[in-house]
């Protein structure tokens, strides 16, 4: 059984095997930095971390469908109980996601996501929002959020460190990986301290949510995603890759060419890779669907099928107000927004409730400003295939 930190490395690819994993990595910092900068209605970056919950969920094999997750944020829980436990998870990831997001900002925020004491307030600041009935493993086990595991397990093939020496292998994983200061070989020691903190195995539940809570966070921190994309919809959408590719960088070293430390470390770079494969894919379908220009013509395509489909009220001529809304990412007046449709004041009125009613515009109060809104059954007009289980069953299926 592992006791000693050394048995873990390498922590990074050897500098010789490193050169093309910066490569990669900068081409994500240069795209990831420009997408970060675009500014959006802010109903985009919520709806987007109930996405990243649906998405680890899912990860994790405790599926809730994307309209539970919105009912459970309503405080509208299931009567079944398994289910209701699966939304309380996750609303907490959602809360948590968001309070890590504030705490840790700039290089300050990111350099502290580097400490035992940090990982521990990831689990922490999960699972301490969940009620004591829930915090159970499924062995039945107590779950206590933040504190290290104090039993020996084994995770697949893979025997984790003997408890004992946790820390010490925190100590010595945070000490590497927030020692790594340049931007693109932050980008490699991120992936890297992804799956080698799931290789220690600190907790006795909820691993991998921390690990992705931690890769997550430490992208927002460093400036890479302003909120609008995630690698955790990529690792959803290759779950199977996905862990296969954490597992095997759990292996020994397959001979004298296969690094000098005492894991694997061929297999250790075609997980980062895949990693930074993940995020560029993210990035780069983000900017797609950011693409103003096209933008327009999906609102108006959304319009049309309300108009002639849906028949609540929702009018063509609001094009105009919903797509300077979209662009600006402001609150407006109602007065002001009215007065871009081109339409009497009571029609002006009508069409404005019926977009209230329908989502697509979101509000404090019945007379305060309104903002662009993301009801999920526009998304297959607005964002296709960005959450495509939020469009099925948006629309029944």
């Amino acid at each position: 059984m592992y006791s000693n930190p050394h048995q873990f490395e390498p922590l990074l690819p050897s500098d010789v095997r490193l050169e093309p994993l910066l490569a990669k990595a900068h081409d994500l910092s240069r795209v990831a930095t420009l997408l970060a900068g675009t500014r959006v209605p802010p109903e985009l970056r919520g709806l987007l971390r109930n996405m990243n919950s649906y998405y680890t969920n899912r990860i994790e094999g405790q599926h809730t469908r994307p309209h539970e997750i919105d009912q459970a944020l309503r405080q509208d829980f299931s009567q079944d109980a398994v289910l209701a436990a699966k939304q309380r998870l996750a609303v907490a990831h959602i809360q948590a996601e968001q309070a890590l997001e504030q705490r840790h900002k700039g290089a300050e925020g990111a350099a502290a996501l580097y400490s035992a004491q940090a990982v521990q307030g990831l689990h922490r600041e999960l699972f301490g929002r969940l009620p004591a009935a829930d915090l159970l493993t499924p062995e039945q086990a107590p779950i206590v959020p933040g504190a290290l595991r104090q039993q020996d397990v084994q995770v697949g093939q893979h025997v984790a460190p003997a408890h004992a020496s946790v820390p010490d292998f925190l100590q010595r994983w945070a000490s590497f990986y927030g020692g790594v200061r340049r931007g693109e070989a932050a980008l490699v020691a991120m992936a890297c301290a992804h799956q080698r903190l799931g290789w220690v195995h600190p907790f006795v539940d909820g691993n991998g949510r921390v690990m992705r809570l931690h890769t997550h966070t430490l992208l927002s921190a460093l400036g890479y995603t302003g909120g609008l994309w995630s690698p955790l919809r990529g690792f959803a959408r290759s779950t199977e890759r996905y862990y296969a590719l954490l597992a095997d960088a759990d292996s020994l070293r397959r001979g004298d060419l296969d690094g000098r430390g005492n894991l694997s470390e061929q297999a250790l770079i075609a997980w980062v890779d895949y990693v930074l494969d993940i995020c560029l894919d993210q990035v780069n379908f983000m900017g797609n669907m950011l693409d103003f220009a096209t933008m327009k013509a999906r609102i108006e395509a959304y319009l049309v099928f309300e108009s002639a489909v849906v028949r609540q009220g929702v009018r063509q001529e609001s094009l105009r107000g919903l797509h300077y809304l979209f662009l600006s990412g402001e609150d407006m007046t109602r007065g002001d927004f009215k007065s871009m449709l081109g339409m009497s004041d009571r029609g002006a009125t009508d069409a404005l409730g019926a977009l209230v009613k329908r989502g697509l515009l979101k509000s404090d109060s019945s007379q305060g400003k309104v903002r662009f809104g993301l009801p999920q059954h526009a998304l297959r007009f607005l964002f296709p295939q960005l959450w495509p289980e939020a469009e099925a069953d948006a629309a029944g299926l």
